[in-house]
């Protein structure tokens, strides 16, 4: 049977690595998926775009099994982590996925890629002293003082402080609650802001944040530009070492936040819902690393 070139299912089994890369950018773009997101999966597409290309493909309906197996193997060869191949197969098989569902491939053979056995680390607690020890070395810089306060006193993701609106805090009598937007797949959270936290954040905003008008987000540069999630991660981490905290990273706050008020028998489905977990399993996991007091549920948030 003969084919027109202009037929419509002939041109999709004809994109290009390229082209089908740039569209699948566009595709979670506009599923509303963070830039952090985008810029991840287009790097890893990217990756495994080049080296599919210098083993001579040029359209992604010649992309066989065999070829994304060893491309994670070269991985494992160059000493990639298990977790970075583990990100670099999602990135591969949600490619494939969009590629399926766009007509591209008749077939996914992305779905016969298995993922690397990836050892789960415990996660990070600090101590009372460890985390004490980390507000002391920032006390004098306001601004620090009060992301750290905000990361350990409220459990939030280092992105999820990037972008916190000073509308999302809601303040009255040294007290109030943090409204977290929903984001990609998690669900619009509310979450209570303690003295501890508040003094902070007044002192910051009134003291130390510029006074530019424009500026929506809490933390910001001098210039009014919104901290990125890089600078306030090279920010904390120095103030890591000056205190002295070892093998400790932004995040450990957030798993010390979930620990140690699991520890003094915060209700777990509270503390779930309040951390954003999409499953209650993910909060129950601290449980293994923890003392939980016994015969005790309760809902208040204490002061870390």
């Amino acid at each position: 049977m003969y084919l027109c070139p202009k037929d419509p299912f002939l041109e999709k089994a004809m994109i290009k690595l390229k082209a089908a890369h740039k569209n699948f950018v566009g595709h979670l773009g506009g599923e509303g998926k963070s830039q952090a997101t985008l810029t991840a999966y287009s790097k890893d597409i990217e990756q495994l775009n080049s080296y599919l290309e210098n083993e001579g493909v040029i359209l992604v309906s010649e992309i066989q099994l065999e070829q994304l197996q060893n491309f994670m193997k070269g991985l494992a060869e160059k000493e990639y982590t298990s977790k970075s191949i583990s990100r670099k197969t999602n990135a591969t098989r949600t490619f494939f996925r969009f590629l399926h569902k766009m007509g591209h491939i008749d077939s996914n053979v992305a779905d016969m890629l298995k993922h690397p056995k990836v050892e789960i680390k415990e996660p990070r607690i600090l101590s009372k002293i460890e985390y004490r020890a980390l507000r002391d070395a920032a006390r004098n810089d306001v601004r620090s003082y009060a992301m750290i306060e905000t990361l350990l006193q409220t459990g939030v993701t280092i992105s999820e402080l990037a972008s916190v609106e000073l509308n999302h805090f809601a303040i009255t009598d040294e007290v109030g609650i943090l409204t977290i937007p929903k984001r990609n797949s998690k669900d619009t959270r509310t979450i209570p802001v303690n003295k501890a936290l508040s003094d902070a954040l007044k002192n910051y905003i009134e003291n130390a944040r510029p006074k530019i008008e424009e500026s929506i987000h809490v933390f910001i540069t001098k210039t009014g530009k919104p901290l990125l999630v890089r600078n306030i991660r090279s920010t904390i981490s120095r103030y890591f070492r000056v205190a002295g905290v070892e093998n400790a990273k932004v995040n450990d706050l957030r798993h010390t936040f979930v620990a140690h008020h699991l520890s003094n028998g915060v209700s777990i489905l509270h503390l779930s819902k309040i951390a954003g977990h999409k499953r209650l399993s993910t909060t129950e996991k601290y449980l293994k690393y923890i003392e939980r007091a016994e015969n005790t549920e309760k809902a208040e948030l204490g002061v870390l």
